[in-house]
């Protein structure tokens, strides 16, 4: 009994340490588990930290480059403006070369004189007063704002202060631009006075508030726009906004001062005068022409592919204008002129500026040589209402101005009826404005300080009745 009660306990005893020794496994196992389950926690947590803290590096380096890549589209943007704007600058000495080639040598100093007064006096008024007339806070007709401008102060209305700088030299070459376009009309038989109050007159009042009707929204001052731009009228660089309003200032300046003595004889036929120097001008249109790459390509104030492409444009219609002027004059005078064929080359420049942007190559082509042809007709039908244009400023600049604008409603991507009907109303309106209100100033500088040198002065010549020099030494 004692022996099987012993064999008992110790199958007991036995059972016992078996059930404890699986329990601990089970214990040990489960331990094991927990701590496995564990660590794979906190090592997933850990990895989540680190993709989250490695997305969150990423998006501040994305947000680093974007910042990095906007800064150098803005300077970028600011630079491409201010070379265009030292292009347009250059064809201020265009412009001199063009008028004193195209007449006689004893007014050159003269010419000289009027067209670095068109760009010093300007640049001046034109900061002071123009600027702000045009672009500034404006309910549609004239700006009342950016007097005196200062771009650190109005910066806010830019995309940058350096933007606002470069917009401000771009603008103002295209000021003295409107006004150089009427010395030549008025050439060899203007008093210098008279001439100098003109071309203030110009600056300050009739460019930039015709240009407020049109352009004033390319700053967006407190969203405001000219009331032609709001109806939709459209002109990209300036056949209307620049060119037009000089050219009819011009054809107001010539009408009120009269023709050269000796232009028209006691019939009324005409007495030509020609210019002394024929390179000298042609050299003048091939700086025009230069000059022209940053006048159109430089409006888009913007580095990109649209300024290859206009640059483009502006060339075909400049070629075609040349060609057609050429031709035309073959035709009626039977041997090709070389004056009409260089004006031919402007008048493609002009008429295609207003839809450089929008027109094919093939249209630009074609309304730059309709340009040609009618700069030709132009000239010869103002020399039959006995208006005197020395240099053809008005047929190139005033009439190619009006037909290139027009042009957008025929050629252009915007072509249709209705857009056809604002460009003609914009047209309209440049001739309305800028011949009457120019005629007046004129009329009145005539009346006060004096706008017509006398009969001797014109006789001897500018260079010495107004200013006591010559050009050429011992050549007349």
């Amino acid at each position: 009994m004692i022996g099987a009660k012993m064999r008992m306990e110790e199958n007991g005893s036995f059972r016992f340490l078996k059930m404890f020794m699986v329990a601990m496994l089970l214990g040990a196992v489960f331990h094991s588990s927990v701590s496995a389950q564990t660590e794979t926690e906190a090592e997933v947590i850990e990895d989540e930290a680190v993709i989250a803290e490695a997305v969150v590096e990423e998006e501040v380096a994305e947000e680093e480059v974007a910042d990095t890549l906007a800064l150098l589209r803005e300077d970028a943007n600011i630079l491409w403006t201010c070379l265009a704007a030292f292009l347009v600058f250059f064809m201020q000495a265009g412009f001199t070369l063009v008028e004193t080639g195209f007449t006689r040598s004893k007014n050159a100093c003269n010419i000289i004189m009027k067209n670095l007064m068109d760009f010093s006096v300007g640049s001046l008024a034109f900061w002071a007063v123009g600027f702000g007339l045009m672009f500034g806070v404006s309910s549609g007709y004239v700006g009342t704002s950016f007097f005196f401008f200062d771009g650190t102060k109005e910066s806010g209305y830019f995309s940058s202060e350096g933007f606002a700088w470069s917009f401000l030299i771009f603008q103002t070459v295209f000021a003295a631009t409107a006004a150089t376009i009427v010395s030549g009309a008025v050439a060899e038989r203007t008093k210098y006075i008279g001439y100098l109050a003109y071309s203030i007159a110009i600056t300050v009042i009739v460019y930039p508030i015709f240009g407020s009707w049109c352009w004033n929204g390319l700053v967006g001052a407190d969203d405001s726009a000219g009331w032609l731009e709001a109806m939709g009228f459209l002109d990209f660089a300036g056949s209307t906004v620049v060119h037009s309003i000089g050219g009819w200032a011009a054809l107001a300046g010539a009408i009120v001062i009269g023709p050269r003595k000796g232009k028209f004889n006691k019939e009324g036929q005409v007495t030509p005068i020609p210019g002394h120097n024929i390179p000298l001008a042609a050299l003048g249109v091939f700086i025009l022409w230069l000059g022209w790459f940053g006048f159109n390509p430089g409006s888009t104030t913007a580095l990109g592919g649209s300024m290859a492409y206009i640059a483009v444009t502006t060339n075909l219609a400049a070629a075609g204008g040349a060609i057609a002027a050429m031709f035309v004059s073959w035709i009626l005078f039977k041997k090709p002129d070389v004056s009409f064929a260089l004006n031919g080359a402007l008048a493609g420049l002009v008429s295609i500026t207003a839809g450089c942007d929008i027109m094919s190559p093939l249209m630009a082509t074609l309304t730059g040589t309709i340009g040609g042809v009618l700069v030709v007709f132009s000239v010869l039908f103002f020399d039959k209402l006995k208006i005197d244009d020395p240099v053809g400023a008005v047929s190139v600049h005033g009439v190619c101005g009006a037909w290139g604008t027009l042009a957008i409603g025929l050629f252009s991507s915007a072509a249709g009826g209705s857009q056809l009907g604002i460009q003609a109303l914009g047209v309209a309106a440049a001739f309305l404005w800028a011949f009457p209100v120019s005629f007046a100033i004129f009329t009145v500088i005539k009346m006060t300080v004096g706008l017509r040198a006398s009969e001797e002065e014109e006789h001897i010549g500018l260079d010495i009745s107004e200013h006591g020099m010559v050009a050429y030494s011992g050549i007349q």
